[in-house]
Formats: C-alpha cells, sequence, structure tokens
C-alpha cells in the first residue's frame, strides 16, 4: 500500500466512525435546530486550525444563517507563521485564562441559544472556557473533539480539566492520537493530518439534518446556492435574503449587551 492509498484508507475508518454517531448528532442538530427556530443563534468557535469547521458551517454555498460564527483573528490568522501576528503568539494566546471571557463579553446570551466548540484536542484553555462560560449560562455544549488523541492529551488549564467535561454532547472526528495519518517510510514522524476530514463529515452531517427539521417545521433555512443551480437571479435573492437575517439575528445578540 503507498502512502495515498494508507490516507484515504484511514479517512474511510474516519467516515465509518462518524456514521456511528447519527444518533449523537441528530441529538445536536435538534438542539440547534430549536435555537434557530426560536429566532437566536448557535454559536460556533474553534481556536488554531478548528476555525476551518466555523467556516464550514457558515458562511459557505451549502449553508444556511442561524449560525454565529465566532473566529478570532489573534488565534486563527496563520499565514505569516513567524514575526508579527505569526503562530508562536496564536498558540500562546489560546491558551490565556480569562480571554473567552472577554470574547462573550460582546454578545447578549439567552438559554435559547446552543454552542458548538471545536477543538481537537479539547486541552485548549480558551476553547475549555468558551465550553464553560456557555454552560453557565445553561447554554447548551456540543464539544467536537478526537476522543483518542484528547483521551491521550494534557490540558493546559491547571485544573485538568478538558473541553468534553464542559460538554453537553460530544461528537469525535475520529482521528488517531496526534492527528496525523500517514507514516512515510525513512521519516519518523506521520504527516497527514486527520481530524479535518472527520470534522468536516460531521459539520455538513449537522448542516443537512438542521435543514431537514427547519423545512419539515414550515421554515426552510435560505440557503447560499450556486447560479448553476437555482439560476443567476434567485442565487442574488437567496444571498441578499440569508446574509440580511444573518444580521437581523446578530442584531438581537447586541441589543441588550452591558445592560
Amino acid at each position: 500500500m503507498n502512502v495515498i492509498e494508507s490516507y484515504l484508507n484511514k479517512s474511510r475508518a474516519i467516515l465509518e466512525r462518524v456514521a456511528a454517531q447519527q444518533k449523537e448528532i441528530e441529538q445536536a442538530a435538534g438542539w440547534f435546530a430549536q435555537t434557530i427556530l426560536s429566532g437566536r443563534m448557535v454559536h460556533v468557535f474553534g481556536s488554531g486550525h478548528s476555525r476551518i469547521m466555523v467556516e464550514e458551517m457558515w458562511p459557505r454555498y451549502g449553508s444556511f444563517p442561524g449560525f454565529n460564527p465566532i473566529v478570532e483573528l489573534s488565534l486563527t490568522f496563520h499565514n505569516l507563521v513567524v514575526g508579527a501576528n505569526g503562530q508562536r503568539q496564536a498558540m500562546f494566546l489560546e491558551n490565556v485564562p480569562g480571554l473567552a471571557d472577554r470574547i462573550l463579553r460582546n454578545f447578549d446570551l439567552k438559554e435559547l441559544d446552543t454552542a458548538l466548540i471545536i477543538s481537537s484536542s479539547g486541552c485548549n484553555v480558551v476553547p475549555i472556557e468558551m465550553a464553560e462560560l456557555f454552560q453557565r449560562k445553561n447554554i447548551r455544549v456540543v464539544a467536537m473533539i478526537t476522543k483518542e488523541h484528547s483521551a491521550k492529551s494534557t490540558s493546559k488549564r491547571q485544573d485538568g480539566q478538558k473541553l468534553g467535561d464542559f460538554a453537553d454532547l460530544i461528537l469525535d472526528t475520529g482521528a488517531p492520537v496526534g492527528d496525523a495519518m500517514v507514516s512515510v517510510p525513512g521519516l519518523d514522524t506521520p504527516v497527514s493530518p486527520g481530524s479535518t476530514v472527520g470534522g468536516a463529515l460531521l459539520i455538513n452531517c449537522l448542516k443537512a439534518e438542521v435543514a431537514r427539521l427547519l423545512t419539515e417545521a414550515g421554515h426552510p433555512p435560505k440557503v447560499l446556492s450556486s447560479g448553476a443551480v437555482v439560476g443567476a437571479e434567485r442565487a442574488v435573492t437567496l444571498f441578499e435574503s440569508a446574509y440580511d437575517e444573518h444580521a437581523h439575528r446578530l442584531a438581537g445578540l447586541y441589543a441588550n449587551v452591558g445592560r
């Protein structure tokens, strides 16, 4: 088996792991749909490369409003790698206690809200504190982690608690310990992570199930759609109306901040 076949085979195993979590996916999607139907938003947060999953949820083609993507550039801007705004600073900041509180201070949170917190290891301080703060406000938290990797990793919190300790429900990306899945002959460390594969599968299963629930409830979502599928005019209409709905929902998160 060559390295390409190895990665593809391991990715198929991840697909099976996600498929085995259908009950959990349905539960999370049910909570998210209830939030959206109530006029509120699902808060989606990830630091580091977990930002990828936040953007996979919304906004992109095949997605719809109802999700509040919380992406802090100081924790996720990796393009420069070194120097100003470099990766060292981002990795330091995602383990600064109290930063999560400063982020959530910007929003008027309600018990009708729900949250999806993504962290492969579940061991960095900011995602853990985000989940903890949401739970303190009686907001349900779904954690997306890599269970094997989290179990073998050490929390950066002084008390040793991890993201899974502050979750009402856990979804597993199915990746291995260390995330990287392919061993290359002559190279002593593996390459090619798998959590992005599992994470994207989970996100889009959630998205599909939420869309089904909203539609069955008589409130079909405004899906960002390609003109190649729905025609140029309808694509523009959906684009504008979806972004308008997002703005109106977001306005509700700011209406009583600090009051």
